[in-house]
């Protein structure tokens, strides 16, 4: 008498049954971050469809909202950028500072010795 491969490995006392194993394939966490995100555009798509009666009207709701979000960073970036900039100049400003001190505090301490 032939038996299958599960009964086989079941009976075997090295091995636990196949539909006993609890170690589970996880895929990758890319893949089902991306599979997730796309899943909810999907069910916001279907939402915003029966929302407006339309599919084309809901997804012109969608390429408003996201039209004014680029156009919200184009017009802050230049901003931040002459912040971060500024904010930068001054740090090393600062740094210049320090190190020049620290230089002349060395300078007096060899003069003494």
């Amino acid at each position: 008498m032939r038996f299958s491969e599960p009964v086989r490995m079941s009976e075997d006392g090295d091995h636990s049954p196949v539909w006993a194993r609890s170690k589970r394939r996880r895929g990758n966490p890319f893949i089902s971050l991306l599979v997730t995100l796309l899943a909810l555009f999907g069910v916001l798509t279907a939402v915003l469809g029966i929302k407006e009666k339309s599919l084309a009207e809901g997804g012109a709701m969608m390429d408003g909202w996201i039209s004014s979000a680029v156009s919200k960073v184009k017009g802050e970036a230049p901003k931040v950028a002459d912040q971060a900039g500024e904010a930068a100049g001054a740090a090393a400003t600062r740094a210049g500072d320090a190190a020049q001190a620290g230089a002349a505090a060395a300078s007096d301490e060899l003069k003494k010795q």
